[in-house]
């Protein structure tokens, strides 16, 4: 275990120059003569788009200064280091809040939410409702360390709970998360709850489910159509999740060799899994977003060991808990509408898997919540803690 490093995102220029001179070299080929949209993946004219900005009018330099904006800094946990924000706000030290992003996002999906959690007096809200915020980026992601085979979320959570109460002297602490962050926190609310006056985690808040019961059969007609309508979402967007699963490597190696395949990779899914009800890809995101976020994984080499962790999960025994056991550790979930293919299971299947004390039917967004809807994410999490206090 390490002291807390302080940490500046500088890349190198000859990096960025290399990832350019692919971009611009990338050899287009004909897309299919019905292609309409995103009928067969990423979108041919979407993409190109993007590219053009990309050479054109986007600037790394500038993405690399609100980056540096908050306090970034890197600490060595069981000998993986870990990058990770840590504000701390007008909390003062005293209510940490623990947030794990998930693939293909990255630290940089809560960017927008940073300011009004750390310092919501200067956002219309009130200090008391103020956290210390703190969002690592997972081993293998972004400004973190590579592990030399894959690890899971349950590995994760160990080495969150170790920053957390090891480096950062946090006792106790709330942990939130969406994606793989979902798993990582359920498994900080699995092994690491603050239970009988112990330290470690307190209350969790999902905006995925991660865990499923034991035995992972349905109960009633509700779980039965829910899970009807989860295999048929999976059967239209899972081979993504096949793929990186089990042959992590062969993904890995066309990936790494190509910038604009690694962000059509991405993107596809940023289109796929958000709430477009209100227009599409680029009303809901800028292309300075969605290209800093694939930049990010490219300016570490980043992507092969992403997809790492998919086989990681599988090794570690995936989310099925064992037999008459749930995560005790008090869990609020939040519904966003726009959550197409990992939609939330009834609430049964849920408190059969979790301590479920609050859920939240949000009015707007998707899988990517608080990059998509920052706001309503930001008031979520201060009334689920406020509620808990």
């Amino acid at each position: 275990m390490s002291k807390a490093q302080p940490f500046r995102i500088e890349v190198p220029q000859e990096k960025l120059d290399a990832i350019m001179a692919r971009v611009k070299d990338y050899e287009w080929f004909p897309a299919p003569a019905n292609e309409q949209g995103f009928a067969y993946g990423m979108s041919t004219s979407v993409m190109k788009d993007i590219q053009r900005y990309w050479i054109a009018g986007y600037d790394w330099r500038k993405a690399e200064e609100k980056l540096n904006h908050f306090a970034n800094y890197k600490a060595k946990v069981d000998d993986i280091d870990i990058h990770y924000v840590h504000v701390v706000g007008e909390a003062g030290g005293q209510r940490p809040l623990l947030i794990t992003h998930g693939w293909p996002g990255s630290v940089f999906e809560f960017w927008e939410c940073i300011g009004p959690l750390a310092f919501p007096s200067k956002y219309g809200g009130r200090k008391e409702d103020a956290f210390d915020v703190i969002i690592p980026s997972l081993p293998g992601y972004g400004f973190s360390g590579k592990p030399k085979s894959p690890i899971g979320p349950r590995a994760t959570a160990a080495l969150w709970d170790k920053l957390m109460r090891e480096v950062l002297k946090y006792d106790t602490y709330l942990a939130q998360g969406g994606d793989w962050g979902a798993m990582v926190t359920s498994w900080l609310g699995m092994n690491h709850g603050a239970s009988e006056g112990k330290g470690g985690c307190k209350a969790i808040h999902l905006n995925m489910i991660g865990f499923r019961p034991s035995p992972a059969t349905p109960q009633n007609d509700e779980e039965a159509a829910w899970l009807t309508r989860m295999r048929e979402a999976m059967q239209s967007e899972g081979a993504y999740f096949m793929e990186q699963t089990t042959k992590p490597q062969t993904l890995a190696m066309a990936l790494m060799d190509s910038p604009v395949g690694t962000a059509a990779w991405i993107i596809e899914k940023f289109h796929g899994w958000s709430d477009l009800s209100d227009g599409g890809l680029l009303d809901t995101y800028t292309k300075d977003q969605l290209i800093t976020n694939v930049m990010i994984y490219l300016v570490n080499d980043a992507i092969a060991t992403s997809v790492w962790f998919y086989n990681g999960f599988m090794q570690e025994g995936a989310n099925v808990l064992p037999e008459d056991t749930r995560c005790e550790t008090p869990t609020a979930f939040a519904s966003f509408p726009g959550e197409s293919v990992y939609t939330p299971a009834p609430r049964s299947w849920i408190e059969r898997a979790y301590n479920l004390t609050r859920w939240t039917d949000m009015s707007r967004g998707g899988h990517f919540a608080a990059m998509e809807e920052p706001e309503p994410f930001v008031e979520e999490i201060r009334s689920w803690a406020n509620e808990g206090e």
